[in-house]
């Protein structure tokens, strides 16, 4: 697998030939101003709420891909309405097999509402599971006791977990956080976008390592390969 961070919650995972692209905010992102949204390649664009920071991207990277949408219910209505019909409607709990590998569209403790002020149904988040690995993208979360589910359904490979506090998890839940989910190899996000969330990279490091943990910054716009 590759992944490649693009700010924020959006990740790029390329598994299984396809390219799994979650949560583009990047055109209003000033930390990803060097980034070419036109250029993003996305087979699938995987939303796990309906906030702006997570969403704001998304017809624009449709459109130029043709990239499946996959979210909840509420969030591809939304979207068809927005002339993006080529959605795959999802709920807390339920699981799919794709082409990359199967999907369990998980919960999230948060809130979710569209740009425009409608309802983006419940929040939610993604394990996925394939022949390359397993990995858990939360989406925006605190921390939940929901979690300690995770290893009953799968055993993970890495994380990407939110570490920026105020609206999410802070450092020292993400790290409880790892531990729920019982997974070693965490990269760090929402993070730094917004002066609410900025964080001491050193000491989330730092608090990752005394918990037997890897915490990992990629910088935006840089890829990382995953064995």
């Amino acid at each position: 697998m590759k992944l490649t961070y693009y700010g924020h919650s959006c990740w790029q995972v390329e598994v299984n030939g396809k390219n799994l692209l979650f949560d583009p905010f990047i055109s209003p992102n000033e930390l990803a101003s060097h980034i070419k949204v036109e250029e993003i390649k996305a087979d699938y664009i995987l939303i796990t709420h309906g906030h702006e920071d997570h969403v704001a991207d998304v017809e624009r990277i449709a459109k130029n891909t043709g990239a499946k949408i996959i979210s909840n219910f509420e969030i591809i209505n939304w979207f068809a309405k927005k002339g993006i019909e080529n959605g795959y409607p999802m709920n807390i709990g339920g699981k799919c097999k794709f082409d990359f590998g199967t999907l369990t569209y998980f919960t999230a403790q948060h809130s979710s509402s569209m740009p425009d002020g409608s309802y983006g149904g419940n929040p939610g988040s993604f394990i996925i599971e394939s022949t390359q690995g397993n990995f858990y993208h939360t989406g925006d979360t605190g921390l939940m006791m929901d979690m300690k589910l995770i290893p009953l359904l799968t055993k993970l490979d890495f994380a990407f977990l939110p570490i920026g506090d105020n609206f999410t998890m802070g450092i020292k839940d993400a790290v409880l956080a790892s531990e729920f989910i019982e997974c070693n190899n965490i990269y760090a996000m929402h993070y730094d976008t917004f002066g609410y969330i900025v964080v001491d990279k050193m000491a989330a490091t730092q608090a990752f390592k005394n918990a037997g943990k890897k915490l990992s910054f990629i910088e935006i716009g840089k890829s990382e390969n995953i064995k």
